[in-house]
């Protein structure tokens, strides 16, 4: 009859992903006469358990560039903006214990503009970002595990013998792996 231990130890206890997109609305000093291009930089985030969700709270960079004055100037506008994610754990182990844990984030896609345009009032400028996350929850959980006694080794059984090295080809482990 095989016996039973319960150990605790740490392990992902509660997982989710999160996938957004979102517009934001950018002030360009001059009235744009067309978009130049768009991109995303200098992406920050944070995230923490709140409840059964984990909150990534984060900003990036968004620059336009874009022309002006009957497209014969040009010029880069430059605004950071904010976000809150709320990200919603599908996975939850039932068996985690006590309320110490790791929040881990990790970016699957970082923040891109999809799409720059003009927008209505021709004064403003309309940006898509998409971005997505995959969060862990790290923390103590209790699993069950069969211990079978018969089959523990010996620590003899790992003892190595000094003239069981003699027959080692020294030549074997080379310095750098070519294929």
């Amino acid at each position: 009859m095989a016996e039973y231990r319960e150990v605790i130890t740490r392990a992902v206890t509660g997982k989710g992903r999160k996938f957004t997109q979102s517009k934001h609305t950018i002030s360009p000093t001059h009235r744009p006469t067309s978009i130049l291009g768009c991109w995303v930089i200098n992406h920050k985030y944070d995230a923490k358990k709140v409840d059964d969700t984990v909150e990534v709270n984060g900003s990036y960079d968004i620059n336009v560039w874009y022309s002006h004055t009957d497209n014969t100037k040009t010029e880069v506008v430059t605004e950071t903006v904010s976000y809150k994610d709320v990200v919603r754990l599908r996975y939850k182990d039932e068996n985690s214990t006590g309320d110490e844990h790791e929040v881990i984030a990790r970016v699957l896609q970082q923040p891109n503009c999809l799409e720059a345009n003009i927008a209505a009032n021709e004064s403003r400028v309309d940006v898509q970002v998409e971005r997505e996350f995959l969060t862990e929850i790290i923390g103590e959980t209790k699993i069950t595990v069969e211990v079978h006694p018969d089959s523990l080794l010996d620590d003899e059984d790992w003892d190595v013998e000094e003239d069981e090295f003699e027959d080692l080809n020294p030549d074997f482990i080379v310095d750098g792996y070519e294929e």
